[in-house]
């Protein structure tokens, strides 16, 4: 009987050692890009709030350094466009 509880008990420690394991490792990729995103967005209105306090840009100059910001944000493999597929070479008609 002692052993059957000694075992329960260990059974037990260990699933909750599981669970409060893997609580930690919750996060996916796809929050952590939408943190990023955020992150990015919170930067280019602080860009752009300073930018219109400052007076000596016009409007115009601070949504492009807003944009900008962003573009940066963003990483580099955003930035650079991506290559068209090559056409596909017709296939050689088989020989009868």
């Amino acid at each position: 009987m002692n052993s059957k509880l000694t075992a329960l008990a260990a059974l037990g420690v260990l699933a909750t050692f599981a669970v409060t394991a893997t609580d930690a490792y919750a996060q996916t990729q796809g929050s952590q890009r939408r943190g990023d995103r955020r992150e990015n967005r919170d930067d280019s209105r602080d860009a752009k709030a300073e930018c219109k306090a400052g007076d000596e840009k016009s409007r115009a100059e601070c949504r492009g350094d807003k944009r900008d910001t962003k573009q940066d944000g963003r990483g580099s493999e955003s930035a650079t466009p991506a290559t068209p597929a090559s056409p596909a070479t017709p296939a050689t008609p088989a020989k009868p």
